[in-house]
């Protein structure tokens, strides 16, 4: 048994440590800490079960699984806050998912990737299609804000209005990049598709085809658990993030994204060492895309439903941050080539933004 796996297996331990945490009152402190490490093996295995369920149903419905399910942690996450009324913290949480996944997973993937081989390479044109949509993204969550700062008197529900109408506007583009991967250039990504079939593969517990009824259920118990100890996080999280001397902006900006993508985080790492740079920046590149394309306006949508106030009109310290690690990771990843020194400064960049973050005052409504 691999050591992840075992690792995995360990971690699942937390489930039962974090409901009795909950259920007999150890302390907001410990029910966040063992919620957050018992979401870790759950995100995992709902990764695995969506491969193989993949590997069953072909590449198409396989894909869109893929697409679908890619960040189903965060986004449980973001609407159990978003059901909480905690606005800002899942505002924080897009940002910070956007910038660690192109920043730290990038980054961690060129450096480890780049020691081991001393330059590697990837499909260029898929990075520079990638870094079109990552800018349509930018320029759309910006509008809202520059509309908010550059004008005087607009109310709530003029920006939520705005918010919708955007967030329609990337759903269709989201769409029409799965259409575009997928079918009418899906031969520009065979490199990846089959380096991720080759990963499947590998991580299948027989060679025998998955019993795709034992992976549904896989799926579903973990969403259904996730659900659970997401509740416990969201919880426990104002309490516990100022006992620990942390703003709920670095909370929902560093915190909640690595513990809702570390599994994906891992994969990318993983797949970069070995050599298969084009399947590791899918993912992390790929994670960005469906963040801002598919998550945050699905989380708008979800804000007008469930009567929260959710829109796209984000702190400008935030919105830096975002354009600043889609220029840099932009750069880095143009030319189809990546090194260890590239991953470096990825990761400079991350800790800069990171310790911005945590030496930011409080903001207003941020606890």
């Amino acid at each position: 048994m691999s050591t992840k796996k075992i690792i995995l297996l360990v971690l699942l331990l937390f489930i039962p440590v974090s409901l009795a945490a909950y259920f007999l009152e150890w302390g907001e402190l410990i029910v966040f800490i063992t919620a957050g490490l018992a979401i870790l093996p759950l995100a995992a295995w709902m990764g695995t079960a969506t491969e193989e369920i993949a590997v069953v149903v072909g590449p198409s419905l396989g894909g869109l699984l893929n697409a679908t399910f890619g960040n189903a942690t965060e986004l449980i996450i973001a609407l159990i806050a978003l059901n909480a009324g905690l606005i800002d913290v899942v505002k924080a949480s897009i940002t910070g998912s956007i910038i660690s996944n192109l920043l730290l997973v990038m980054g961690f993937s060129m450096l480890l990737g780049g020691l081991r081989y001393k330059e590697q390479t990837f499909q260029p044109i898929v990075a520079r299609v990638n870094a079109a949509s990552m800018n349509l993204a930018v320029i759309a969550i910006l509008m809202p804000t520059a509309m908010n700062y550059t004008s005087q008197g607009i109310n709530e529900q003029t920006l939520q209005n705005l918010s919708i109408a955007v967030a329609v506007v990337l759903i269709l583009v989201y769409a029409l990049t799965l259409l575009f991967s997928m079918k009418t250039h899906s031969y520009l990504y065979d490199v990846g598709l089959a380096e991720a079939e080759g990963e499947a593969e590998e991580i299948s517990i027989s060679d025998a085809k998955p019993n795709i009824a034992l992976w549904v259920s896989v799926l579903l118990v973990c969403t259904l658990l996730v659900a659970i100890e997401s509740e416990m996080l969201v919880d426990s999280l104002e309490v516990a993030t100022s006992q620990l001397g942390l703003t709920a902006l670095f909370t929902g900006v560093i915190l909640v994204p690595i513990v809702g993508n570390a599994a994906e985080h891992a994969t990318a790492v993983t797949v970069a060492m070995k050599d298969k740079m084009d399947l590791s920046l899918s993912v992390a590149v790929g994670s960005s895309m469906q963040i801002a394309l598919f998550v945050a306006p699905v989380l708008v949508i979800a804000g007008r439903v469930l009567n929260k106030p959710m829109d796209l009109d984000f702190k400008p310290f935030e919105l830096v941050a975002v354009v600043v690690s889609v220029l840099i990771a932009n750069s880095i990843s143009s030319d189809g080539r990546s090194n260890w020194l590239e991953g470096t400064l990825l990761l400079a960049a991350y800790t800069v933004l990171g310790f911005a973050f945590y030496f930011h005052p409080v903001m207003e409504g941020m606890g």
